[in-house]
């Protein structure tokens, strides 16, 4: 078994326990390494302390049962270990800046630290196979624009660091940005009927360790609508990073991340890197499954 194996069966664990009590013996014990050992090697794969780690992923399932009102959240609190309300407040302030009570009565998106899929640090596929791994398909593959394409929407300055994903956690700007697009979508001219949905990133003139997000959808070519910002999607070859998840929540939270991290090596394996720009097309959810892809254009670094 190779180490990174090793520690991603302890991830596991951690992910079926979350509401139990977690002793770093035990995991240590389960990837067949010595206590000391392991928690380095766990920390060097998963990017954080083994305590750390559990604390991340309580929060974020609690997180998702904060969705619904039927649960208090003190009893939230004690399921996932913390022993009182003050201290999963304050964790969870800490954490994502907001508090539970917060979160719940507000439509509130949050980064989440993800689980790991340790494999995608460690298997490559060539273009057009897909690679499928804890319930996510993705797949690598090209495609010529022959004509460019508009798209209207509303962009904003964000932080490059809202994009990492997965290993960051706060209030999401993008998810608000998003939030705000579709609450006037029905009123902006000229989007195409059945167009896709676009996020656009790119430098523009935003400060240093920013960029320009646009969250918008295909518009008939050339248009603009006052109050908008327009953006073009040149013609050219793009590499296309497409993924799928159950649903598109999964989608556009821990799929994302994934498949990110999957295409980062995938670029360095095939000794490319991209423009000042990249784009993630959305496509209309299935009640089966829910679809994305990362649009960028290669360019080769030999």
């Amino acid at each position: 078994m190779h180490a990174w194996e090793a520690i991603q069966k302890s991830i596991e664990y951690i992910e079926e326990n979350l509401t139990q009590e977690i002793q770093i013996e035990e995991l240590a014990s389960i990837a067949g390494l010595s206590p000391f050992y392991f928690q380095r090697l766990f920390t060097r794969l998963a990017k954080k302390p083994v305590c750390e780690y559990i604390k991340l992923r309580r929060l974020a399932q609690a997180v998702n049962e904060l969705k619904g009102k039927e649960v208090r959240i003190l009893d939230i609190a004690i399921n996932y270990g913390f022993s009182s309300h003050a201290n999963f407040t304050r964790a969870f302030k800490e954490t994502y800046g907001i508090t539970p009570e917060e979160y719940r009565t507000g439509k509130i998106h949050l980064n989440q630290f993800v689980k790991p899929e340790l494999v995608l640090n460690y298997v490559m596929v060539d273009e057009n196979v897909p690679l499928i791994t804890d319930g996510i398909v993705i797949e690598v593959k090209r495609k010529k624009l022959e004509v460019p394409r508009s798209y209207i929407g509303i962009a904003r300055e964000i932080p490059i660091a809202e994009l990492m994903g997965g290993t960051t956690t706060s209030v999401s700007v993008t998810g608000k940005l998003w939030d705000d697009f579709h609450s006037v979508k029905s009123e902006i001219p000229y989007l195409v009927k059945g167009g896709n949905e676009f996020g656009a990133l790119y430098i523009g003139e935003a400060k240093e360790g920013h960029c320009i997000y646009m969250a918008g959808a295909e518009a008939e070519y050339g248009a603009s609508a006052e109050g908008y910002s327009t953006f073009e999607l040149p013609a050219a070859e793009y590499l296309i990073c497409g993924f799928e998840a159950e649903n598109f929540e999964e989608l556009t939270n821990s799929a994302v991340y994934k498949a990110q991290t999957f295409m980062e090596r995938w670029m360095r394996e095939h000794h490319l890197t991209t423009t000042d720009f990249a784009g993630e097309m959305y496509y209309p959810s299935t009640a089966e499954y829910s679809y994305l892809e990362h649009w960028m254009i290669p360019v080769s670094t030999k």
